[in-house]
Formats: C-alpha cells, sequence, structure tokens
C-alpha cells in the first residue's frame, strides 16, 4: 500500500473515531456511564395515602455516573407547588416515604437542573429506586403528585 493512501486512510479512521464518541444531549456519555432515570407524578402514587389530585407531571434525569452529577427536568400541569424535591426513601421506611434529599432550585415547569456530585451511596440509592419526585400545594401540603424514580 502506498504511503498517502495509507496516511488518508488512518486519518479518516482517526475523524471517525472522534465523532462517534462525542458527546451531545441524545448522548451525554459513552461506555455506559449514564444512567437515564424517569418517573410519572400523579396524586395516586402519594404515600401514605393517595389522593384525588388531576395533576400530572414528569421527571427525566440523566445520572452521570462518573462525575456523580444528576441532570434533570420535571414538568407538571394542573397545579401551583409551593415545594418541590427528590425524597430518599430508607431502606427502615415501613411506608415508602422518606426525607427530603435534593430540593428543586424553582418550581416553575419546566424545572431543568443539575445537582452537585451526588455520593456513591446516593447514586446507589438512586439506581436502585429508593428515590421519588414529589411537589407539594397548599391544597395538599404533605404532597400532591409523586413518582417513583425508575430506571428507564
Amino acid at each position: 500500500m502506498n504511503k498517502p493512501l495509507l496516511k488518508s486512510i488512518t486519518a479518516l479512521l482517526v475523524i471517525t473515531a472522534a465523532l462517534t464518541s462525542c458527546q451531545d444531549e441524545e448522548n451525554p456519555l459513552v461506555g455506559g456511564q449514564a444512567t437515564r432515570l424517569t418517573a410519572r407524578l400523579d396524586g395516586l402514587s402519594e404515600k401514605p395515602a393517595s389522593n384525588t389530585s388531576t395533576a400530572t407531571g414528569t421527571f427525566n434525569g440523566i445520572l452521570n455516573e462518573v462525575t456523580g452529577v444528576l441532570n434533570y427536568t420535571v414538568t407538571y400541569q394542573g397545579l401551583t407547588p409551593t415545594a418541590g424535591h427528590l425524597h430518599r426513601i430508607p431502606t427502615t421506611s415501613t411506608n415508602g416515604v422518606g426525607p427530603v434529599d435534593i430540593p428543586f432550585p424553582s418550581l416553575t415547569s419546566p424545572i431543568i437542573a443539575s445537582t452537585t456530585a451526588l455520593s456513591q451511596d446516593q447514586i446507589s440509592a438512586m439506581k436502585a429506586g429508593q428515590y421519588y419526585a414529589n411537589l407539594h400545594t397548599s391544597r395538599f401540603p404533605g404532597g400532591e403528585i409523586r413518582g417513583d424514580i425508575k430506571l428507564q
């Protein structure tokens, strides 16, 4: 094989490898380092007791397992929240509720946010389904809509 052709093929392979490893919104990480998370929020999912709210919402997140950063979006309709956050359910919980672990930085839909680096313990709990998204209102101060976060 002649040298100019070999150089051209090598350059093409390097460019192709670089382009296929690029990160973007559709492919934020390569090598299985991103975990996609999702939840549907509604009143029937509230615990310890469901409610009759017709409001609904969604949670979608991408957890970067290398940096520990969770990028997420929460959308909702049919309510005016007074508080919103991610709760972590302790393994000792008997009623499926837990303390606030990650507060939402705003309450205007869509809520688009990123966390600081989560601990390995938080990452493991998130992947194990021990978190839920919750929006509270004056009508339902204990929580109007909730969604258990699951792997997508």
